[in-house]
Parts: C-alpha cells; sequence; structure tokens
C-alpha cells in the first residue's frame, strides 16, 4: 500500500524549523535553504509545501496564534470555565503569555515577526498577520472583561473600553519583560502582577489559586 502522507503534519513540521532558525539566528536567516537543512530535507521537499517564501513565513505566524487557540479548546475541555468569574479569567489570560518553555518559544517567534512586520514598506503579509493577531488579543480582553461585568464582579464605574486597552497593555508588557528579563520577570511574578491587576479591577483581596 501506498505510504499515506499528513501533509498538515508536514507544513507544520517546517514551520517549527522556521521557528527554531529563527529563534537561533534572527528572521532574516530564515530562507529556503536554512530552513531545509534545520528540517532535514530537501529545499524542494520545503518548496512542495511552501512555493514561496512569504507563504511559509505567514503559515508559520499562523501557527502560533493557533497554538493559542488550541490551549483555549483544551482549557474549556477541563472545565477552565469553572470557578469565579475572575479566577476563570486568569486561566484564559495566562495562555497568552510566556510561562513555560513552549508558549516562550512562541513568543521569541512572535516577537521576531513583529519587528520584521513594522520594518516592512507597506501593508505587507507579516504587518496584516500582526495586526489581526493584536485584534484578536484585544477581543479576548473585552470579551472576558464583558464576562466578568456581566457576572457582577467588577467594581462600579469603570469604563470597559478603557479597561480592554489597559489589559491588552498589561499582557504585553507582562510578556516583553518575561523575555527580556527571565530572571526577574519569572512565572510567578508574572501569574502574581497579572493577578494583582484583576483584583483591582474586582476591588477585592487577591484571589486564592
Amino acid at each position: 500500500m501506498p505510504k499515506i502522507v499528513d501533509h498538515d503534519a508536514r507544513r507544520e513540521e517546517i514551520a517549527q524549523a522556521l521557528w527554531r532558525v529563527v529563534r537561533r539566528d534572527g528572521i532574516r536567516a530564515a530562507s529556503v535553504r536554512t530552513i531545509a537543512a534545520e528540517a532535514g530535507w530537501s529545499a524542494g521537499a520545503v518548496r512542495y509545501y511552501f512555493p514561496d517564501q512569504e507563504g511559509l513565513l505567514k503559515f508559520a505566524m499562523d501557527l502560533v496564534v493557533r497554538r493559542v487557540g488550541e490551549r483555549f479548546e483544551a482549557l474549556t475541555a477541563r472545565g477552565g470555565t469553572k470557578g469565579s468569574a475572575g479566577t476563570v479569567a486568569l486561566r484564559y489570560l495566562e495562555e497568552v503569555l510566556p510561562l513555560d518553555a513552549d508558549r516562550m518559544a512562541e513568543f521569541d517567534v512572535w516577537l521576531a515577526f513583529m519587528v520584521q512586520a513594522q520594518a516592512e514598506t507597506g501593508a505587507g503579509a507579516l504587518h496584516t498577520n500582526v495586526e489581526t493577531a493584536n485584534d484578536g488579543l484585544r477581543e479576548l480582553c473585552a470579551e472576558l472583561l464583558t464576562a466578568l461585568s456581566d457576572a457582577g464582579a467588577l467594581r462600579e464605574g469603570l469604563d470597559l473600553r478603557l479597561e480592554t486597552e489597559r489589559l491588552h497593555a498589561l499582557l504585553d508588557g507582562l510578556a516583553l519583560h518575561a523575555v527580556i528579563q527571565p530572571a526577574r520577570s519569572t512565572p510567578t511574578r508574572v501569574r502574581r502582577l497579572l493577578r494583582l491587576h484583576i483584583d483591582s479591577l474586582l476591588g477585592q483581596k487577591p484571589l486564592q489559586t
């Protein structure tokens, strides 16, 4: 029987090779040749799945976003929506922060893509992807804060639009600090700072987890 090839798995394998090249040598080193060598494939095999570099970069970037979505789905399946509204919000917010090796790798790659997108002239594919993902994170913040508001958990008088921007900025800052100063911005510290912010929105003592 002919061997069944999982093409989606092959594409993801190539994208992960790109991640490794980007983390080690920077995005400028992510040519088809270097990615093929990293994956242990021929350049022709890589081009079979990704005829141009732009398509490969877009897929690798989309993979970061997809991984976050998969964690959300897994968290929900494990009963992540159970518990107080504040605790639930924290669970989901932590999934977008680089709090373990896998999420650190995702953020390293994401940061490299974001810097490259800013260097693009015009609205290139990377720039568009960065904006889309950034809008998605802002939407997550808005949805979680709305859920807290609907549950009657938020302090009175808060401007949800303003608090959405504040939470979005906090997540970006915490993630960046975790990458720049990992010895200082440890997962424990990042979680605590995020928890303190949520507590301030709820107007209560620090959440017990």
